[in-house]
């Protein structure tokens, strides 16, 4: 086992630490980034480009890291449970703590009732990736879930492109929407059926599976109402009108 995995699995917290840090200081310094005018002028709108903008590096960092980590060494995806490298580990330690800053971020930002369906979601992802983080086992699983960060940099483009007003008939939003639509069913959907369904095949071997299992189960649930929304927003316009609503998940 590599040396410097071994100093970070010593200090996994401190780890953790550090990278919910980094990505702090990344929002500073995104503030300084140009916005469209429709964004600054809305406080609500300016605070959500901020806060989607953190989460769009985060999504192409780890949704590009762990497809590297699988094709590394495939035998994670059967070995969900035990199986992991120097670099899966390292990316379940960065991606924790980007979950944490953005939990505090929603927590502190004034807008955690338009926001609380995400805030639930974070929680579920932090505990389950925790516990990867400090016993090594589940860092597969976690590998695995990470899958739907590729679907999550064309769902935060989605929404960035819609405060910028860009027109829904636009090609740059029309693309956007098929490739959005096309990763959510593989790397969304199909990962998280790929590991429910391996807890529950499995479920009699795996330490804690009842708890992994109804976080999963919630978090399929959730998923799927998000799914509806999408297609109710994106392909059935009769039925995408807002109702004015301050909410990430009506979007």
């Amino acid at each position: 086992m590599d040396g410097w995995l071994i100093e970070v699995q010593r200090r996994p917290v401190l780890c953790v630490f550090c990278s919910s840090l980094a990505f702090r200081l990344l929002q500073t310094l995104l503030k300084f980034l140009p916005r469209p005018n429709a964004v600054s002028c809305d406080p609500w709108k300016s605070y959500k480009w901020k806060n989607l903008s953190v989460s769009l590096v985060h999504s192409l960092l780890t949704g590009t890291w762990a497809i590297f980590c699988v094709l590394q060494y495939p035998a994670m995806v059967y070995e969900i449970h035990s199986s992991f490298t120097p670099v899966s580990y390292l990316l379940v330690v960065v991606s924790t703590g980007y979950f944490i800053e953005d939990a505090g971020d929603i927590l502190f930002s004034g807008y955690v009732r338009e926001s609380w369906e995400f805030l639930l979601h974070h929680f579920l992802v932090i505990w389950t990736f925790l516990y990867a983080v400090l016993t090594s086992h589940y860092v597969a699983g976690a590998v695995v879930a990470l899958f739907v960060e590729v679907n999550s940099v064309f769902l935060h483009s989605r929404l960035m492109l819609k405060m910028a007003e860009v027109p829904k008939d636009s090609l740059i939003y029309t693309i956007n929407k098929v490739l959005n639509f096309t990763t959510y069913v593989i790397f969304r959907l199909g990962a998280q059926l790929y590991l429910t369904m391996y807890i529950l095949v499995n479920y009699s071997q795996l330490d804690h599976a009842a708890y992994f299992l109804a976080s999963m189960m919630l978090m399929n649930i959730m998923i799927l109402i998000y799914f509806y929304r999408l297609l109710r927003a994106d392909f059935f316009s009769n039925h995408s009108r807002s109702n004015g609503t301050r909410k990430f998940a009506q979007d």
